[in-house]
Formats: C-alpha cells, structure tokens, sequence
C-alpha cells in the first residue's frame, strides 16, 4: 500500500480570560511565588469560567485551526479530542465538538492518555488519512483541570491550568510532514498519577468525594524522575525513526509540566535554548492542551519555518510518552 505523507494544515489554540497568578495562590495555600517559580518556573495559569466546559475551550481553538488551515466543518472527516477532563463520560467531548462545530460527516471519538494525548492522537489521525480512509482530521488538545485540582493542596495546585490547542491534519507533499512517532506506555507506574473516582473501581459515593478522590493525586519526585528519563528518550528515538539526529532539530517543542524537566531534555539533546518552545510561565500545565498550546503559539510568533524540523515530545499519566518529529 503507497501511504501518503500526512502533515498539520493548520494550529490553533484558545485560553480562557481568568488568570490565576502566583500570588492568588500564596492567598489560598501556605507558598509563594520565588518557591513556584523555581521549582516549576510557572508564573500563571489560565482558569475556565463556571460556565466553560472543555469542549468550549476545544471550539475555539478548533475554529482558529480550520481557519488557518481554510478548511471547512463540511470537510473534516474525523475529530479526535485528547483530554483527562471530558465534559461527560459520554457522550465523548468529541461528538458534543462535533455538534458545536456542525462538522456532520466527522466521525468523532475521545482518547484518553493524560499528557501524552495530543501525540497519541496526532498518530492515529495521521494513520487514517496515510492509509487513504479519510482526508482532513481535527486533533485536539483540551482539558479543564482546574476542575479536578484541589486548591487546597499545595503541591498539586500550582501545577495546572486550563487550555486547548488544535490542529487540522490532511496530506501534503512528498519530503514533508510527520516522519515519526513514538509511543509508549508503564501501566505498572499508574498509582504515581492518578484520579481515582468516579470510575467503574471507585463510583461518585459520600465517601470518595470525602476522601478528594475526585481530584489529581500525584507522586511528584518519582513523576520528576520519570519524565526526565523518558522526554529525552522519546525524543531521540522518533529522531533515530526518521533517520535524522539531534543537530537537525529546529525547535523543540516539549509537554510544559516543570521547566526543570524542560531543562533536561533541552540539554540532554545539545540544544540551545533559543531552539526549545516554552510557554509554560503564562499557563502552567495544561496536560493533553499543553503541546499543541506550544506548537500554536510558536506558529503565531514565526518561530517555525516551511522546511523545519520540528520535534515534540512529551510524557504522563498512565504512565504514557510520546514522540513525533515533523518536517514542516
């Protein structure tokens, strides 16, 4: 079978207007800004409104990435939403995006690995439209986790924020687009990041909601020491898939959840700084939103040229990590 070389037409991202700064949150819990901004170089992060869901934040940035890419809602053919924080169970965000954006001939469906997601969903965008099944794809990146961050905890609610970036996936020419992706996933590291209720093993109860069990609980130090490990990993091996090294990477753009993770992975890849997308000071971490919030951003600021070889990577719960390196 002769696959067709598969490429992002189009970013877009959206945020909502609430910010919520460091020093909100020295008000709410025992921290302070110089304690933040040096162990996760987070600064701000953006919070939904009572009445935003995420699949409003997914319209917006859905809107702005068909237009870039001048596609309509009548041609897209699949809608993929990567997120932890689905408006529902079911229906998927997905269908109620679908709907929203009156994209009726769209098959439509969530996926779900935490921070990873946006990858996960760019590959398997990317294999429909190779394979020749469909022709235009929306993959999406959106989470509202301040709903499920408990502002009374100090080491978790510094950490997240709400957000969604967008793409539109369709066939472009020969030499261009995703040269490769990896993937992979530790399910024997899932209780170091989790939300334990309201699924099937722990249904909504008195109980579970006394115990926080509807909220994120994390192991950071062993969460740290993993990403570290992995980001570079991943990254050096969708390098090695696509036949290119480090020295060919343009802009590196990495999951924004700590900037000393960041930092490593820069580093571990023999990169200046001027060549890594960081946002990660205006919006803290936005999980499955967190690298398609970066990729559009860099594409607004000019930072990434026709020809770049871009590389994004990023690492989360499940524990999941992912990879693709892009000619663009």
């Amino acid at each position: 079978m002769n696959l067709h070389p598969v490429g992002i037409l189009g970013t877009g991202k959206y945020v909502p207007e609430r910010i919520l700064t460091n020093a909100d949150l020295e008000k709410m819990v025992e921290t302070n800004d110089e304690w933040i901004v040096t162990r996760t170089g987070m600064k701000e992060r953006r919070i939904a409104a009572e009445d935003q869901a995420t699949s409003d934040l997914a319209y917006h940035a859905a809107l702005a990435a068909m237009e870039k890419a001048g596609v309509t809602a009548d041609e897209i053919d699949l809608i993929i939403v990567s997120t932890i924080t689905p408006d529902t169970l079911f229906p998927s965000t997905a269908c109620i995006l679908q709907d929203k954006l009156g994209a009726k001939k769209a098959a439509a469906f969530d996926l779900s690995a935490a921070c990873s997601g946006f990858i996960y969903g760019l590959a398997t965008a990317n294999n429909f439209i190779a394979t020749g099944m469909y022709k235009k794809a929306l993959v999406i990146g959106a989470e509202c986790l301040s709903r499920i961050t408990d502002y009374t905890d100090r080491n978790t609610c510094i950490l997240f924020g709400d957000g969604a970036g967008a793409v539109v996936l369709g066939v472009v020419p020969e030499g261009r687009g995703f040269k490769s992706f990896e993937l992979g996933a530790d399910g024997s590291g899932g209780e170091l990041l989790k939300l334990s209720g309201g699924g099937s093993r722990m249904p909504a109860s008195m109980e579970s909601i006394e115990g926080k069990s509807h909220y994120i609980h994390m192991a950071g130090s062993e969460v740290f020491k993993f990403a570290v490990r992995t980001m570079g990993n991943a990254a050096e091996e969708a390098l090695a898939k696509a036949k290119l090294t480090k020295e060919d990477i343009d802009l590196l753009i990495p999951h924004q959840a700590n900037i000393r993770i960041i930092q490593a992975s820069v580093s571990r890849l023999n990169l200046p700084e001027e060549k890594c997308m960081i946002n990660l000071p205006k919006y803290a971490n936005t999980s499955a939103a967190s690298i398609p919030l970066a990729l559009a951003e860099a594409d607004e600021e000019g930072r990434i040229q026709e020809g770049d070889c871009i590389v994004l990577v990023g690492f989360g719960g499940g524990l999941t990590w992912g990879a693709s390196v892009i000619i663009w």
